[in-house]
Formats: C-alpha cells, sequence, structure tokens
C-alpha cells in the first residue's frame, strides 16, 4: 500500500476498526474511506454494492461485525448469524466487483470446535463441533473464510482472511451485558471500586484458559500481512495472537489489581464457561516476522485509562 491509495475501512468505530484508522493516519495514509450507517447499511448488498462502485478502493479491511460475548449471543442468536453473513458476503463480493487489489478479513478464534487439540493449528478448522454459546456467529465467521477463499480460488482475487484471538483496547464495547470477558471485568471492578463493595461477581468457574491479543498489536500484524503477504502465501487463512494464556480467574485478579480494587472476586458457577481453552498456534504468524509487542498488564492499564476517559459501552454492531 502507498499513503495516497484509497483504503476502505469497514467497521471504522469498533475496536479493531478505529485502531486501523489510527494506525493508517497516524502513518501518513490520507485517502481513507468508510461507509457511515445508516446511509449504509453493509447488511443490504445494493447499498453495500452502491458505496464499493461509487469510492473504488484499492484496498480493504473488513472489520465490519457484530460481536458479544456469551450473553449476547445466547440472546441474540438470529441476528449474529445473519447480520455477520450478510456484511462478510456484501463486502466480499462487492470487493471483487470494484476490482479491489487486496482484501483482509477479519475473523474469529471462536470457528475452532470446543474440543480442539492446544493450542489450535489452522487445520483444526471443522474437525469437530463448534461451542455452543456462541455457534452463530461462528457459523458466520466460518463461511467468510470460505467464500474469502473461493472468490480466491476462481476468481483469482488476492483476498486475506486472518483469525485473531481475544481482543481488547481502547474504544471496546463496555456494556455489561453484551460485551466480551475483558473489557467486562474492567467496567465491573471499577464500578465495585466506586462503590466501595465488598466482593464483585464474574461469570463462571473461572477454570476456562483465554489467550488475549491488544488491538494495535493486531493491527501491527494486519499492516505486516497487508504490506508483506498475498492470499496464494497465507492459504485459506493465518491465526495472529500471542501465543500465550492465562485462567479467567487469573485474568480477574489481574484486572482487580490494575483497576486498584480491594475486595473479593466470587465466581457465579450457574452461569456457562464457554470454552474450556482457547489458545491459537500462532507459530505460521511468527515464522513470517511478526510477534506480538504489548504485554496484558500494560495493555490492560491502557485500556482502562480509555475507559476511565470514555466510559460509554457500545451496543456492539461495528459497521
Amino acid at each position: 500500500m502507498k499513503v495516497n491509495d484509497k483504503i476502505f475501512v469497514a467497521g471504522n468505530t469498533g475496536l479493531v476498526g478505529s485502531a486501523i484508522v489510527r494506525r493508517l493516519e497516524a502513518e501518513g495514509f490520507d485517502n481513507l474511506v468508510f461507509a457511515p450507517y445508516p446511509e449504509y447499511d453493509l447488511r443490504r448488498q445494493d447499498q453495500c454494492e452502491g458505496f464499493l462502485e461509487k469510492e473504488q478502493p484499492d484496498y480493504v479491511f473488513l472489520a465490519a461485525a457484530k460481536v458479544g460475548g456469551i450473553h449476547a449471543n445466547n440472546t441474540y442468536p438470529a441476528e449474529f448469524i445473519y447480520d455477520n453473513l450478510m456484511i462478510s458476503a456484501n463486502v466480499i463480493h462487492s470487493a471483487w466487483k470494484s476490482g479491489v487489489k487486496k482484501l483482509i478479513n477479519l475473523g474469529s478464534s471462536c470457528i475452532y470446535p470446543k474440543l480442539a487439540e492446544q493450542p489450535m493449528k489452522e487445520t483444526a478448522l471443522l474437525s469437530g463441533t463448534l461451542e455452543p454459546t456462541n455457534e452463530p456467529y461462528a457459523l458466520a465467521k466460518i463461511a467468510a473464510v470460505k467464500l474469502a477463499h473461493y472468490y480466491n480460488k476462481q476468481y483469482g482475487t488476492d483476498f486475506i482472511s486472518a483469525m485473531p484471538t481475544n481482543l481488547y483496547g481502547p474504544a471496546d464495547n463496555y456494556d455489561l451485558a453484551n460485551s466480551h470477558v475483558l473489557p467486562a471485568l474492567i467496567r465491573k471492578f471499577h464500578e465495585a471500586k466506586v462503590q466501595k463493595k465488598s466482593t464483585t461477581v464474574v461469570w463462571g468457574t473461572g477454570t476456562p484458559k483465554r489467550e488475549f491479543l491488544y488491538s494495535d498489536d493486531l493491527v501491527d500484524a494486519l499492516l505486516f500481512l497487508m504490506q508483506n503477504s498475498h492470499a496464494s502465501d497465507i492459504g485459506e487463512f493465518i491465526n495472529i495472537g500471542t501465543g500465550k494464556d492465562l485462567t479467567i480467574r487469573e485474568l480477574a485478579e489481574l484486572i482487580r489489581d490494575i483497576v486498584g480494587f480491594d475486595g473479593g472476586i466470587e465466581f457465579d458457577t450457574s452461569r456457562p464457561d464457554g470454552t474450556p481453552q482457547k489458545l491459537l498456534d500462532v507459530s505460521r504468524m511468527t515464522g513470517l516476522g511478526w510477534q506480538a509487542k504489548t504485554d496484558l498488564r500494560t495493555g490492560i492499564g491502557k485500556a482502562y485509562q480509555w475507559f476511565l476517559k470514555h466510559g460509554s459501552p457500545s451496543n456492539g454492531a461495528a459497521q
């Protein structure tokens, strides 16, 4: 990419999209375009195609999605599969029709089977049953991976699919009902601190293990792929993560310490745990010469400072 190339960031207001925009602008890219909602609803094929036909971008970052944690996925399963299927299908198809040079499609580590061997290699895709609590979202993301792959195969496009692990950072969603575990815990512990509570409640047993990647590190990886790799080199998709995980209990204790909450932690074991472990095998990415730079304590500290400054929850939709 050159600084004057036209770049479409789909989902520019979300966690990943806003981080992509910050990074590109900091590096002097001055020809960024967005599809403002509701003028352009990426779930509508006519609006999506119309936008890309009008703008004719050279490069596309497909970060638009409807996202959320276990509660949101269980409450709105039809929306999670429909919205994400339509967004991905419309953007990928429209990118082909408008002659986009390269596209990066953002997926999620939830595409892997619930009991996949750890750490999860790219070859584990479709090798077992998905975790039921996020199956609708996972199916939509798997469909997007396959769609990009088959457009590459049939039309010779250069559409790369990247599968990041659990993400966090500035502009995250801190809504307690619909957010992911890390931002939800930041808000819970902050509110418990402000309200001087003696304890705060964390969903589940605390035993599942999760891996977390700071959003700016993901963007660094995406730009690395955009500048240095092609779909023909990557294959169907590539994992992006840190290669390290910790239990939800350990995560909660770390966030409690960073926030400065002095009370105890209670685990509500009536709530679902989700997948027992989700750790990505990132050997292919490190083999290309990239690895994450931000350690978890530093990243959570930055995310907490953003929350203190901005703090308003989002609905989990980024278009």
